[in-house]
Order: structure tokens, then C-alpha cells, then sequence
């Protein structure tokens, strides 16, 4: 427990905005008073411009949290825009329209400031590292890659393949064509050259995936001979190549009836999959973690970090 005030933290994603209500405590641990997240799916018109109606369903999401918020007793908010909002067109106009008719202030980042607070969130939610990890942490617009260890942060980088951007690109058929996967597995060879460099340079075979879809994940694959962490999650191997054939090979009516699939990702499952196995053939992984905390989790840490003894942000 904490005296410690509660903040109110607002990830919103291309596909799905989240709240995190929670203080931080003297130990430094995240104290969680309450979490929702609402699957808006701003791109589902396109990343170049939020459609009218992804955009009314993200004010509609902002001011249901606005509510829950005060009901609460946040002393602070911090809403965080990510990789749509960066891009959109008329990105400027949600963040305009949300702090006139929300009273929510978004302040949009950079996908290396993105990293950097997904690297610190991540990391609170492991014991200390003995191997060198390579972190990833796939959105709707961007997926942000981090390579760590005991000694710190080697690398960082955020690319422009969220599972959104992917879905649009290259998931038409269902279930997705052999010519899909393709050009997939190509245009994922060209976009993460600078990740295969620095896997030369800091070879990580851990993997620790943070939310969306290795959420999922965690709840087929979880390693139940292993000890449970506090805030993380080991899998087994054993069940990958399985899940990822019986994801890939599906219909989305097949999908829904994988257990652990919640029908708001159906449709980007496949692509998050195909992502996810590009990645563990190119790091050559041989560990795979699940994390629970992520960008909220660091936001409310790093807030931390530069006022002690108050999370505000």
C-alpha cells in the first residue's frame, strides 16, 4: 500500500487507448487502482488520416476516461499520442477537439521518446537482468525494438510497422496468401536492416514482448513449470510454431475460436504473428518473456524518477 495520490496515465494507440489510474510507491512499484482499455482503431480508415468514425469513437473513449478519472480522484493526467496521432492529417484537430470537449491535454512524442519510456517500464517489471534482452513492444502505427542488459540501454529504435500499417499492406486474403506472407517477410527484411545491425553488434536470443499481442500469447503459451514474476510472464517455446500455424492458417471465424484471442484483434493478429516470428528468426530467440508493464508503467516511473516521493507527471 501507499499514501501516494493517484496519477491517471493515457496511452493512446493507433488501435487501442489505455488508462492506468495508479501511484508509485517508496519501493518504486506501480500501485494499480484501475486499468481499462478500449479498442478505437483510429487507423481502420487509414494511418493517413483518422476517419470520422475512429475519430468519434477515440473522443468518445477520452471522455468516458475523463470520468473514471475524477471518479477517482486522479491528482494529475498525462495522455501520451503515439504513432497515428504523429502522422495523421488531422492528428493536430483530435488533440485540439480532445482538450475542448475531454478537458484532456495530449501531448504527442517521439517513437524514440516512446522507447525510452517503454525501455523503463519494461524493465521495472523484471528481476535483474543476466542476459542481454532484446525488448519489443508492437503498437497499431509503430513497433518499438530496445536492446538492454545489466550494463544498460545498447540500442533503441521505433519503425513504422504497427500491425495497423502491416493489416492495411499486406493481410487482404483470409486466410493470408503464401504471396502475402511474401512480401510481407521482404518489405520486414528492408525495414529492420538497422535492427539486424545492432543484433550484429549486441546479440540478444531473450525476447520480452510488452502487451497487445503477446498478451494473447501469454495466456496460450504460459510457461507453468516456471516460477511466476510479480509483473512478467516466461512461455514456452515448445507451443510457438503451433500457434503461429493455427493463427496464420486461419479464417477470422477460425480465429475466434482460439482460446485467449479477444475478437478486437482478430484482425490483427496475423500480422502481429508474422511479426513476432520475422523477429525471433532474425534475433535467433531462444527465451520468451511477456511483460506487463509497458509505456504506462514507465511514464508513472519516470515521473518518478525526476520528482521523488511524487509520481506527478
Amino acid at each position: 500500500m501507499t499514501d501516494a495520490p493517484p496519477h491517471a496515465v493515457i496511452d493512446l494507440g493507433t488501435n487501442t487507448f489505455h488508462l492506468l489510474i495508479a501511484s508509485v510507491d517508496e519501493a518504486d512499484h506501480v500501485v494499480e487502482v484501475y486499468r481499462e482499455r478500449i479498442f478505437v482503431k483510429l487507423a481502420s480508415d487509414g494511418i493517413e488520416t483518422i476517419g470520422p468514425a475512429p475519430f468519434a469513437r477515440g473522443i468518445a473513449a477520452l471522455t468516458h476516461f475523463a470520468t473514471v478519472i475524477r471518479e477517482h480522484g486522479a491528482v494529475s493526467v498525462t495522455a501520451i499520442g503515439t504513432a497515428a496521432l504523429r502522422t495523421a492529417t488531422n492528428g493536430a484537430l483530435f488533440v485540439r477537439t480532445a482538450e475542448a470537449e475531454c478537458g484532456i491535454t495530449i501531448r504527442l512524442i517521439s517513437g524514440d521518446t516512446e522507447a525510452e519510456l517503454i525501455t523503463r517500464g519494461v524493465l521495472a517489471a523484471l528481476p535483474p537482468l543476466t542476459d542481454r534482452i532484446l525488448i519489443m513492444d508492437i503498437g497499431g502505427g509503430s513497433t518499438e525494438y530496445i536492446i538492454a542488459s545489466a550494463e544498460g540501454v545498447h540500442w533503441r529504435r521505433s519503425f513504422p510497422i504497427g500491425v495497423a500499417v502491416l493489416q492495411r499492406a499486406f493481410h487482404h486474403a483470409d486466410p493470408i496468401g503464401e504471396d502475402e506472407i511474401r512480401r510481407l517477410e521482404v518489405f520486414l527484411d528492408e525495414q529492420l536492416s538497422p535492427l539486424r545491425e545492432a543484433l550484429e553488434e549486441y546479440p540478444a536470443h531473450h525476447l520480452v514482448g510488452a502487451a497487445g499481442t503477446f498478451d494473447v500469447m501469454a495466456e496460450v503459451l504460459r510457461d507453468t513449470a516456471s516460477t511466476p514474476g510479480r509483473h512478467h510472464h516466461d512461455l514456452m517455446m515448445t507451443g510457438l510454431e503451433q500457434l503461429h500455424f493455427s493463427i496464420i492458417s486461419s479464417t477470422a471465424e477460425g480465429r475466434l475460436a482460439i482460446p485467449g484471442i479477444p475478437p478486437e484483434r482478430v484482425d490483427l493478429i496475423v500480422v502481429a504473428m508474422l511479426l513476432i516470428r520475422f523477429t525471433i528468426d532474425l534475433a535467433g530467440i531462444r527465451k520468451l518473456t511477456v511483460s506487463d508493464y509497458a509505456m504506462k508503467e514507465g511514464i508513472l516511473l519516470s515521473a518518478s524518477d525526476r520528482n521523488p516521493g511524487s509520481p506527478a507527471a
